[in-house]
């Protein structure tokens, strides 16, 4: 799997967030990347629901409190991350 990246749906946003979506974009995919890294490095044979909570936890706590408050990523795509962190795919 290559590195996990964001995409922002254009048609949930506001007009702020638009004008804004390249940036935003970049810093979830950086707080994303960052956390499959350590969640990668920690991994210990938990199951994919651990994981994929985890990936999701660490994200967050990647970002600025008000971006991780509002940031609901798509839960499906995050825990096809995990999947490809549990079969040693990412990284």
């Amino acid at each position: 799997m290559s590195e996990p990246h964001v995409t922002l749906d254009p048609s949930g946003l506001d007009p702020v967030q638009e004008k804004l979506r390249g940036p935003l974009e970049d810093q979830l995919t950086s707080a994303l990347q960052a956390a499959a890294d350590r969640v990668r490095a920690s991994y210990a044979g938990e199951p994919v629901e651990e994981v994929c909570r985890r990936l999701l936890d660490e994200t967050r706590s990647g970002l600025h409190p008000d971006i991780a408050a509002g940031f609901q990523p798509d839960m499906d795509e995050f825990c096809r991350v995990a999947v490809a962190i549990v079969r040693g795919e990412v990284g």
